[in-house]
């Protein structure tokens, strides 16, 4: 926002000050980013700038660490690249493998907590509902509680149950950590609902579950979109959890970034991480965009 023309020298000098803090906490938060994108792109097997990277070299710069995501655990990694070469990569290569591991958990997860999530904050968000606040603070409490803990506790209870080490208890342990996210972003956006419009639904003749689904669903759907977004994203970053309750074989790309770090410091995790920033950002831009359409379908900006 512009200073007023009738700002005193101070206030200017103070705004400009302000200003200079902010772009410096920016930079702080944003600086190790920035390093990593550019370090991804190095042509030598090094964690840090190169003499020709320095110099804008072209010859410094490389691909070949985003080529390794694809050729990592091949079985003919330097055969023809032609469909027997792609189907290789599809069924043996190690980080191709994980990314599908990862989707797949974070889609089914994802459904799992959008669903259970958006039905509990709709009974929250009745005034006759009891006991409100201690519900609330249940259903958050993954959010909340250390993740070591969660993920020790769920050890010892899929022990118990049969679920350590299947895909179906990730999914499960991944949905209830994405389950405060939905909670929290769908109760927000029911705060600024109307409530008069199911009453008049009602009174047209319109059944609760059509209320629903033509009233209800598509005011709150920017709500829902965005806690499905945020719990995607909690399952595609989860690894304490992962390292507790799968199986070797059922790696994810969190999983197979800290084996990475653990076993063969490569800068193919650098790529890896660069990617997983544009999805981040791309993410973050539609939240962005659905938070708008928010505001405007609740009148709170101009459309």
């Amino acid at each position: 926002m512009a200073l007023p023309i009738y700002a005193s020298p101070l206030e200017r000098a103070w705004h400009y000050t302000y200003l200079v803090i902010c772009a410096l906490i920016f930079l702080f938060l944003i600086a190790p980013i920035l390093i990593i994108i550019p370090l991804s792109f190095n042509a030598e097997a090094y964690f840090t700038f190169s003499e020709k990277m320095l110099r804008l070299d072209p010859e410094g710069y490389s691909l070949r660490w985003y080529d390794r995501l694809l050729t990592f655990g091949m079985v003919a990694p330097d055969a023809p690249r032609d469909a027997a070469w792609w189907s290789d990569v599809w069924h043996n290569a190690s980080w191709v493998r994980a990314a599908k591991n990862s989707l797949i958990i974070g889609f089914f997860a994802t459904l799992i907590a959008t669903v259970l999530g958006t039905l509990a904050a709709l009974g929250l968000s009745r005034p006759e509902m009891p006991f409100r606040r201690t519900i609330m603070a249940i259903l958050i409490s993954p959010m909340i509680v250390p993740i070591i803990i969660t993920a020790t506790g769920l050890f010892f209870f899929y022990s118990m149950v049969g679920l350590a080490h299947s895909y179906v208890g990730i999914i499960l342990a991944h949905a209830t950590l994405g389950i405060p996210f939905v909670i929290i972003t769908v109760t927000a956006t029911l705060v600024g609902f109307d409530q008069s419009l199911n009453r008049a639904a009602a009174s047209l003749g319109a059944s609760p579950t059509r209320t629903f689904f033509q009233v209800t669903m598509p005011l709150i759907m920017p709500g829902v979109i965005s806690g499905a977004l945020f719990a995607f994203v909690t399952s595609f970053d989860e690894v304490v959890v992962v390292l507790f309750v799968a199986a070797p074989e059922q790696q994810t790309i969190p999983r197979q970034m800290w084996n990475g770090i653990r076993e063969q410091i490569s800068p193919t995790i650098l790529a890896i991480a660069t990617i997983l920033v544009a999805i981040s950002v791309a993410l973050l831009t539609v939240l962005e965009l659905l938070r708008r359409r928010s505001e405007r379908l609740r009148g709170l900006s101009p459309g």
